[in-house]
C-alpha cells in the first residue's frame, strides 16, 4: 500500500507525478493500493461550481497517471480543500467490500470545512481498514488546538455496520496529511545547521508529534517510521529554498503519515478459544520527501507499506464466465454465478469496461444483471450484449458486476479480446464522434466524453480550462435527444428517434432584423473570426433561424467540447410554446434511466419497464 500527502497550496497541479508515486521504479509491480490525501485544493467558488460538473483537476491527473498502470478508483471524498483517493488494481476490486466516507470540519468551530478530516473505510480481504487524510491548525503555539481537533475526528465519524463503527475500531488505520506539528524551543539558526548539515536526529526530540505520541492518549499506539527527510513546510514556491519572506518562518515536519494496528482483543474468544496472535503485520518500506515538486510550498510525503494478513475471503462475490474473444455478436454471451449470501439487487449491472478504465462508472456499455426473469444456465444466471452495445473494432476489455447494494464492483473477469468488424452502420449507431449532423441537421448538440457519466472522462488538455457558454440572454437548457438515445442504454432496439425537423436555437426574425442596430452587430460578428464559427451558420426558414450542417459547430468532434451534459439551446418564449406542442404530439420517448440514475427516478426493472 502506498500512502501520499500534499499540501499543493492551491496551486495548479504538475505535468507529471509518476516519481512521486513510485510508477518508475520497479515497486510499482507489487502495490496493490494507492492512497492519496490532498490539502488546500483551490476550492474558491467559481472552482467549486467547475468541479461540481467536472471532476476536479488533480483526481483527474491522478486518474490519467494510475490508469494505465491498472489502478482504478474505489472511493473519492471531498469536503472543500481536503481531498482523499483511494486506487486498487482491478482485480483487486471484488475484494474490497463494505465502501464507506466520512468527513469533519473543526474549522470555525466545526461550521467550516477548510480545517478537519475525511475518511475512506473499506474491507480488504475482510479486514477492516481506514484511511484518514487530516489538515489541523497551523502554527506553534496550537499543539493543544490540533490535539483537540483530532480527539473531535475520531469522535464525530462513525460508519454503520455490525463491526468498525469508529475509526480505531478497525483492523489498520492509515493516518496522514498536513498536521502542522512544529519543531519546538530550537531557533531558526540551528534548525537550518541540523537540515544543512544532515544531522536531523537532533531534531527529533523536539518535534511537537514525537512528544505527542509518549504524552497524549488519543495518539497512544500511532507508529512512525524515522524522519531521515528534511522538514517539508515551509518553502518559497519554485524553490528548494526555506521561506525568505519577512516572516522566516521555521522549518517543519508538517506533513506526516503514520499508522496504527488495533491490539488483539485480550481473554477468550467465541466458542472458548483463543484469538489468534499477528493476524495483521504492517511494516513500512519507504518513507521521504519529494523535493523535485516546486508548485507548493509543502513538499509532498510518501511512504509505502508492506501489509500482510490472512485472507478471510478466498472467491468473490460474484463470478463471471466469458469466452476468451467475441469475434461476432452472438458471442457476447455472459454467465455468472452469485455467492451464498450475495445481496442482490435489481438495480446491479455488467459494465464492460476496456483495459485501463479509471473507476466503476467508466464503462463502454452495460446490461442489466436482473436475477428474476434473467436466462438461467447450468453455471448460473446467463444475459447477453446487443449487437449496438458491443464496441467495433479489435480491444481488450474486461467486465465488472457492479452491486448496487454496495455501490462497487462485485466480480471482474481477466482481460479477453473483442475482435467486431467495423461497419459504417454499426460504428454510426455507437460512436458518438461521427458526424452527428447528418442525422438532424437542425440541432447543435455540445456533447462530453463517454465517461463523463458519472464522472468526466479523460481530456488531459482541459484540466486547466474552464468551459464557457455564449452568454444568450433568455435561454434554457435541457437535454437533447441524442443524450437519451445514446448507445448507453441496455436496449437500443426500443429507442426512438426525433423528428429531423426539431428547431434548436430559435431566434425571432423581428428581434435580428427590425432592429438596425442590432442587424449592424451581426454583420460585425459574421465578419470577425469569434461571430463566424455561429453567425454565419444561422439560416432562415419558415421564420426561424437555425444551424445548418455545415458549420464548424455541427462538424466538430463532440470529444472536444467539455461540456457536461449535452444541451440544447432556445428561446423561452418559443421553447415553450413547442414543448406544449410536441407534447401533444407525443415527440419525446418514455424516460429511460441508467445505472447512474437514481432508483427512484424510473421504473424498477422487476416492474418490466426498459431501463
Amino acid at each position: 500500500i502506498t500512502v501520499v500527502t500534499w499540501n499543493v497550496g492551491t496551486a495548479m497541479p504538475p505535468n507529471d507525478v509518476t516519481s512521486l508515486l513510485h510508477l518508475n521504479t520497479g515497486e510499482t509491480n507489487d502495490v496493490d493500493m494507492i492512497a492519496i490525501g490532498l490539502q488546500e485544493v483551490n476550492s474558491k467558488i467559481n472552482k467549486r461550481l467547475k468541479d461540481a460538473l467536472f471532476t476536479d483537476q488533480w483526481s483527474e491527473l491522478f486518474m490519467d497517471v494510475l490508469s494505465p498502470f491498472h489502478f482504478i478508483l474505489v472511493s473519492t471524498v471531498r469536503m472543500q480543500g481536503v481531498i482523499l483517493l483511494v486506487f486498487a488494481k482491478y482485480y483487486h476490486l471484488p475484494f474490497l467490500q463494505d465502501i464507506q466516507t466520512d468527513c469533519t470540519r473543526t474549522g470555525l468551530g466545526g461550521y467550516w470545512g477548510n480545517k478537519g478530516g475525511v475518511s475512506v473505510r473499506l474491507s480488504i480481504f475482510g479486514h477492516m481498514v481506514c484511511f484518514l487524510n487530516c489538515h489541523l491548525p497551523a502554527h506553534l503555539e496550537k499543539a493543544e488546538q490540533r490535539k483537540e481537533d483530532f480527539a473531535t475526528i475520531l469522535h464525530m465519524q462513525q460508519f454503520e455496520g455490525p463491526v468498525a463503527n469508529g475509526i480505531l475500531d478497525h483492523d489498520l488505520v492509515f493516518w496522514f496529511g498536513d498536521l502542522n506539528f512544529r519543531i519546538e524551543s530550537l531557533d531558526i539558526c540551528f534548525v537550518k545547521y541540523a537540515i544543512d548539515s544532515n544531522v536531523l536526529s537532533q531534531l527529533w526530540e523536539k518535534d511537537q508529534l514525537n512528544i505527542a505520541k509518549s504524552t497524549w492518549p488519543v495518539l497512544r499506539g500511532f507508529q512512525e517510521g524515522p524522519l531521515n527527510f528534511p522538514p517539508t513546510f515551509k518553502f518559497d514556491v519554485g524553490t528548494n529554498k526555506y521561506d525568505s519572506s519577512a516572516k522566516k518562518r521555521k522549518p517543519a515536519w508538517t506533513d506526516r503519515i503514520l499508522w496504527k494496528i488495533k491490539p488483539p482483543s485480550k481473554g477468550w474468544g467465541a466458542g472458548g478459544h483463543r484469538p489468534s496472535q499477528g493476524v495483521l503485520s504492517v511494516s513500512q518500506l519507504c518513507y521521504c520527501s519529494h523535493m523535485e515538486y516546486t508548485v507548493s510550498d509543502h513538499k509532498p510525503v510518501a511512504a509505502i507499506f508492506a501489509v500482510q494478513f490472512a485472507s478471510k475471503v478466498d472467491k468473490p462475490q460474484v463470478e463471471i464466465y466469458v469466452a476468451d474473444e467475441w469475434s461476432r455478436p452472438e458471442h457476447a454471451v455472459v454467465r455468472y454465478k452469485m455467492a451464498v449470501g450475495f445481496h442482490r439487487s435489481s438495480w446491479d449491472w455488467i459494465g464492460l469496461y476496456r483495459v485501463g478504465f479509471r473507476h466503476p462508472k467508466d464503462y463502454v456499455s452495460y446490461v442489466w444483471a436482473r436475477n428474476d426473469d434473467g436466462e438461467r444456465c447450468v453455471s448460473g444466471l446467463q444475459v447477453m450484449f446487443s449487437e449496438e452495445a458491443l464496441p467495433k473494432g479489435n480491444g481488450e476489455y474486461i467486465l465488472g458486476y457492479y452491486s448496487n447494494t454496495s455501490s462497487s464492483i462485485a466480480g471482474v473477469t481477466e482481460p479477453f479480446q473483442i475482435s467486431l468488424p467495423r461497419s459504417e452502420e454499426g460504428s454510426s449507431s455507437t460512436d458518438s464522434s461521427g458526424s452527428s449532423s447528418e442525422e438532424d441537421d437542425s440541432t447543435l448538440v455540445l456533447l462530453a466524453p463517454k465517461s463523463r457519466s458519472p464522472s468526466p472522462g479523460k481530456v488531459k488538455r482541459h484540466r486547466s480550462r474552464s468551459p464557457s457558454l455564449a452568454k444568450f440572454q433568455g435561454l434554457i437548457l435541457r437535454p437533447s435527444s441524442r443524450d437519451r438515445g445514446t448507445s448507453r442504454s441496455p436496449s437500443p432496439q426500443s429507442r426512438r428517434s426525433l423528428p429531423r425537423n426539431i428547431p434548436t436555437i430559435h431566434l425571432p426574425q423581428e428581434e435580428l432584423g427590425h432592429h438596425g442596430v442590432k442587424g449592424k452587430e451581426l454583420g460585425q460578428a459574421a465578419e470577425s473570426p469569434e461571430g463566424s464559427s455561429f453567425y454565419q451558420t444561422v439560416q432562415e426558414q419558415g421564420g426561424l433561424w437555425r444551424v445548418s450542417a455545415d458549420s464548424p459547430l455541427a462538424r466538430a468532434d463532440p470529444r472536444n467540447l467539455g461540456l457536461l451534459p449535452a444541451l440544447r439551446l432556445e428561446m423561452i418564449d418559443q421553447a415553450l410554446g413547442w414543448r406544449r406542442d410536441s407534447a401533444d404530439q407525443g415527440y419525446y420517448p418514455c424516460r429511460k434511466t441508467s445505472p447512474t440514475s437514481p432508483p427512484g427516478s424510473g421504473t424498477s426493472p422487476k416492474e418490466g419497464g426498459k431501463p
